[in-house]
């Protein structure tokens, strides 16, 4: 991975960095916002507007404008905006890593990968940064880095593109960067399932001994509970869908039909992601993959 970025850091930016092709005609879904918190991040993208209005060139205040817009489930907006800070910033690598995001989330994966690895190329051989959150947690204190989120999201693209190989690859370069248990229990929940799935069950295995019974996670709790899953403590009764709230649902009841189709359970994984694609977080992370299995297994959700 390290000579591949090398190699990419000398041809990235003759790439085209001003839009694409899949993102002009992807669709999109309006995510499902309640009333009071809508109103509060109509507020919030306004000042983050008025902020990059007030100065276009700051890289802060646009990279915060481009977040809040997305928070609203205006992802292409969110894309042009990233797309125009990466034509004023070509060497910040936020940019790249926040409009990959929004490609995730309108399903254009090539265009995704090419931003993460266009990212990694840049901030290779310098310091992490801590990346702050625009939804904080409990506590509000952040969980994740620039460089965690850059390879953790590569290697969801290429795990949604079933690229195993390399959604592998990306999965253990974000465990090397994942230095607090909230981070560590989503990359390795990811990391893990990747394994299962590439038959690698030994180094799965593995994984599963490096997860402690009494790691102090913040916000990840759906993730370390799936690993608890996967290690045998937990069993799927023990989870209650439809307790926590949506997004996290739609992450459980993925984990929950993954684990099933891992382990041969074909029907009852189907269960479980049509169950995911019956609901309204069309942005999540667990809807988009339920989708990319029920495309695998050559299934519909109807």
């Amino acid at each position: 991975m390290r000579h591949f970025l090398k190699a990419l850091a000398v041809v990235v930016f003759s790439f085209n960095v001003f839009g694409s092709d899949c993102a002009e005609q992807a669709k999109v879904v309006a995510p499902s916002i309640g009333a009071e918190a809508r109103a509060d991040f109509e507020i919030k993208q306004a000042k983050a507007k008025a902020d990059h209005q007030k100065d276009p060139k700051d890289a802060d205040a646009l990279i915060w404008f481009g977040r809040r817009t997305a928070y609203l489930g205006d992802y292409k907006k969110a894309i042009h905006i990233y797309t125009e800070g990466i034509r004023m910033h070509p060497r910040d690598a936020r940019m790249y890593r926040h409009r990959g995001h929004r490609f995730i989330s309108i399903r254009c994966f090539d265009d995704a990968i090419r931003d993460f690895e266009r990212a990694a190329a840049i901030f290779e051989g310098e310091p992490d940064q801590v990346e702050p959150d625009g939804l904080p947690n409990a506590l509000n204190i952040p969980t994740s880095t620039l460089q965690s989120n850059t390879w953790y999201h590569l290697g969801l693209a290429h795990y949604l593109k079933g690229d195993f190989d390399k959604a592998l690859e990306a999965y253990r370069a974000c465990i090397y960067v994942s230095e607090n248990p909230d981070m560590f229990v989503a990359t390795a929940n990811w990391l893990y399932v990747t394994l299962r799935k590439m038959g690698k069950n030994k180094e799965a295995a593995a994984i599963l001994e490096k997860v402690d019974d009494d790691l102090d996670v913040i916000e990840n709790e759906s993730y370390y509970d799936l690993l608890k899953l996967y290690k045998g403590s937990l069993k799927p009764d023990d989870f209650v869908v439809g307790k926590a709230d949506a997004l996290s649902n739609a992450s459980v009841q993925y984990g929950l039909g993954n684990w099933e189709l891992i382990n041969g359970n074909r029907n009852l994984a189907m269960t479980y992601f049509k169950r995911v694609l019956d609901g309204d977080q069309w942005s999540s992370f667990g809807f988009i993959a339920a989708e990319a299995e029920m495309k695998r297994l050559g299934a519909t959700a109807n």
